[in-house]
């Protein structure tokens, strides 16, 4: 299956981001990319997310879907969030309805571009077809030259992924706005990541699903 290249940096916040954290050696390192390590989610209690959220100033109001933490070897790793006009437990729902979301992730612990390189491109094959990644492919690259300017994404960051069918997916770093991708598609291949069929971590997708 075709590979995104050179996707960097803040792409790896894309889910399997969190395989290539906290391993001590380059070995471990390359196996952990993507491999389900025992991974687990806890529900939205607790997490510092807030309930509803509001894109930009005169946007859409959003209310929180499910919220959980990504878990590797028994390490917390990010939170992640999600919002949408309205609550709903169908993760095909949600990617087939183009309508107002926001993607939100908390690190829980420092990343490194070159931890991130290689398991992004991995997490898009894994998620989206040959033909969607060629259809694809400019848009994303446009979304790693957004955010390739931040090599180290400490602990505590904050990125929000906001979508608006008129504008497309605005990208923010800490309240910032860094750049805008258009297009439904794309806001449909990185959600796909976290709540598609063929995600990497089930217990996350149940939780950002309103699982408890």
């Amino acid at each position: 299956m075709r590979r995104f290249p050179g996707m960097t940096a803040m792409l790896g916040l894309l889910d399997v981001m969190s395989y290539a954290l906290i391993q001590p050696t380059p070995a471990m390192v390359i196996m952990s990319l993507l491999l389900s390590l025992g991974p687990s989610a806890t529900s939205a209690r607790g997490l510092g997310v807030p309930s509803q959220v509001r894109i930009d100033a005169d946007g859409p109001s959003l209310v929180l879907n499910g919220a959980g933490i990504r878990r590797v070897m028994a390490s917390d790793v990010y939170v992640a969030a999600l919002y949408l006009p309205n609550k709903t437990r169908s993760g095909k729902r949600i990617l087939q309805d183009d309508l107002p979301s926001r993607l939100y992730v908390r690190l829980l612990r420092d990343v490194s571009a070159r931890q991130l390189d290689s398991s992004i491109n991995d997490a898009f094959a894994d998620t989206s077809t040959a033909g969607e990644q060629l259809q694809l492919d400019e848009r994303f690259r446009n979304f790693k030259a957004i955010l390739e300017t931040s090599p180290e994404i400490s602990m505590g960051t904050e990125i929000a992924m906001d979508y608006l069918p008129e504008w497309g997916t605005a990208v923010y770093v800490n309240g910032n706005q860094k750049g805008r991708i258009p297009g439904f598609d794309f806001r449909a291949a990185l959600l796909r990541i976290w709540i598609g069929d063929r995600c990497s971590d089930a217990r996350l997708k149940y939780a950002l699903l309103g699982g408890s």
